[in-house]
């Protein structure tokens, strides 16, 4: 295991005028055995800086370190690191037990210790029974699986994900975020996850970089980056709805925002002060919640309610209102935090 520190990284594409900057001057230092997510939407730079760490990209400025090495000018071969893809990147006409292997035997590791690596790999992953069978066999899940298993018999000091998740069914990456924290748990080992999903980053990451235009707007644990967002991007990508952002609400001073999630607005029988009157457009119904979308003023937000608070239909005009603790602002023309 080792920790990662990654100090005044730049990536550009180009140069001259045409130059094209993808990651900004990004200062991180990731501890050893910390499992950390990188998340953001597509483009933002985030599998850019995973390929850095892996190898796979060159660096246009900075350094980046595993344990006490820079790494900058070393193949991926020398990083001690272990990749998991998001396509599985099996080989089709190898047994599982052979995919598992390969990396293995490449490196001319005795047939003894090979077979040990991958029989104690496979039962971690619960593959003991599927190891003779081949990849087109296997379900997306246990190919996933099959692709993490490659991974652990390395035993690098790091682990990269580039997107493990995207290409299974909901039900499947719920089961397989359990089986990724559970093996984390069990070796220990430095991770780092890249996902364009803030439900992945939310439930997986002891601490996540929340990146925008190849920014990182936040680096903190999943409590910290919703509870206390350092930019309106970051208010509005973590959390599902995202924080309501109002800039005329009542009470709000010029040239701020005013930041309140849907679940601290509640709805009161009567006006309070510093209350707020809505008129209610939509309400969705989520199983033991409901969403309703209001209007205030010229300003559309989200009410989160649990199944005990009746909905106001849609149309009606009712009482709502935001909690004075659980109150968020941020300065409109920069758009970072100010409270």
């Amino acid at each position: 295991m080792a920790a990662i520190t990654l100090s005044h990284i730049l990536k550009t594409y180009g140069a001259g005028a045409k130059a094209n900057t993808v990651i900004h001057d990004l200062n991180a230092s990731i501890a050893d055995g910390e499992f950390v997510v990188i998340v953001g939407p597509s483009g933002c730079g985030k599998s850019t800086l995973l390929r850095m760490v892996a190898g796979l990209e060159d660096i246009s400025g900075g350094t980046i370190s595993i344990g006490e090495r820079v790494v900058n000018d070393l193949e991926p071969a020398e990083r001690d690191i272990a990749m998991v893809f998001q396509n599985y990147a099996l080989y089709p006409h190898m047994s599982v037990f052979d995919n598992m292997a390969y990396g293995l035997k490449i490196a001319k590791r005795p047939i003894e210790e090979i077979k040990a690596r991958v029989d104690k790999a496979a039962g971690i992953l619960e593959l003991s029974h599927l190891l003779q069978r081949k990849p087109r066999e296997l379900s997306g899940g246990q190919r996933q699986r099959v692709a993490m298993g490659r991974a652990i018999v390395r035993q690098p000091q790091v682990f990269l994900f580039d997107e493990p998740l995207s290409n299974l069914d909901a039900k499947l990456r719920a089961q397989t975020r359990l089986e990724i924290q559970k093996l984390h748990r069990e070796l220990g080992i430095t991770s780092l996850f890249v996902t364009h999903d803030q439900v992945e980053a939310m439930t997986l990451a002891q601490r996540m970089i929340v990146m925008n235009g190849g920014h990182m707007e936040q680096f903190g644990t999943p409590e910290e980056v919703y509870n206390r967002p350092a930019s309106t991007f970051v208010a509005s990508f973590i959390g599902s709805p995202p924080m309501n952002l109002l800039k005329r609400a009542p009470g709000t001073p010029a040239g701020q925002i005013l930041g309140i999630r849907p679940e601290h607005l509640d709805i009161t029988p009567t006006p309070n002060a510093g209350g707020w009157t809505l008129t209610a457009d939509t309400v969705e119904l989520l199983g033991a919640e409901r969403l309703v979308h209001a209007r205030l003023g010229e300003e559309i937000l989200t009410l989160r309610l649990d199944e005990s608070v009746a909905p106001p239909q849609a149309g009606q005009s009712f009482h709502a209102t935001p909690r004075a603790d659980r109150l968020h602002w941020f300065d409109a023309q920069t758009q970072k935090r100010i409270n």
